[in-house]
């Protein structure tokens, strides 16, 4: 196992930093911008809503974080069925400069049997994103529940050219858990190893950030633990990660039971 600040400083390489609230703002943004400027190195990407994106790329151009990605989401949170206005929210927010989208699965739809409403969707939003932009399905494991419907979620967005698979929104009752990533990671090997993970929602430590990262290298190698394959999305666990890595012995590292 990794010794904590190792396990820090990667995972704040890996990071999706993240702000999803219906008060966030163009002042807010500049605040996650800055954010990401740490001592310790940048998050892969921030997340934002589409309607930030255009100010988040400015911002980062300015604070010479040039490197850092500005994904979005689309069909987020509800993972509806509209299979046209998912596609038409990610054309424009690849439009507005999307590096990445984040797309919500039909989860309610799948869980009623219609698998080719889901492909469909997946797809469309995979041909929306064109050559510029990289296609994250989040599945909502917390609400799929059962590792068979992880499984086959899982298995309907890779084969549809999903290039990251996600656990969670974040904005439900059970968000990322390391049993569902297991599923998940299961998936990825067996069908494209090159199709990224990312743990969304309930990471909030070092500790945490190690569960995910063993786990992933354990079946798909050091090397897949790189920000073109693997990504943790939270807004909270950078102030732990910096912590850690500053040598606060009062941060929590302990992590959370699974």
């Amino acid at each position: 196992m990794r010794e904590i600040k190792e396990t820090a400083r990667l995972a704040l390489q890996l990071m999706d930093l993240t702000s999803l609230n219906h008060t966030d703002t163009a002042a807010s943004t500049t605040q996650l911008c800055q954010a990401a400027k740490t001592l310790y190195g940048s998050p892969a990407a921030l997340c934002v809503y589409p309607e930030h994106i255009i100010w988040a790329k400015s911002e980062l151009q300015r604070l010479g974080l040039t490197g850092v990605k500005v994904a979005t989401v689309t069909n987020f949170p509800g993972g509806y069925t509209d299979i046209e206005r998912a596609m038409s929210e990610t054309a424009r927010a690849v439009a507005a400069g999307a590096d990445e989208v984040d797309v919500v699965f039909p989860y309610a739809a799948f869980l009623q049997g219609d698998e080719q409403l889901a492909a469909e969707l997946v797809a469309s939003c995979k041909q929306a994103c064109g050559a510029t932009a990289r296609l994250k399905v989040i599945l909502e494991t917390g609400i799929l529940e059962t590792p068979r419907s992880i499984q086959r979620a899982s298995e309907i967005a890779i084969e549809n050219q999903a290039d990251f698979i996600k656990t969670s929104t974040g904005k439900v009752a059970v968000n990322a858990t390391v049993t569902a990533a297991e599923v998940m990671l299961d998936v990825i090997k067996a069908n494209n190893p090159q199709c990224g993970f990312k743990a969304a929602g309930g990471v909030r430590t070092a500790a945490d950030a190690e569960h995910y990262l063993s786990l992933a290298e354990q079946k798909l190698g050091a090397d897949y633990l790189a920000p073109a394959t693997f990504r943790f999305g939270a807004s909270g666990l950078l102030t732990n990660l910096i912590a850690v890595l500053a040598g606060d012995e009062s941060a929590d590292t302990k992590g959370t039971s699974y």
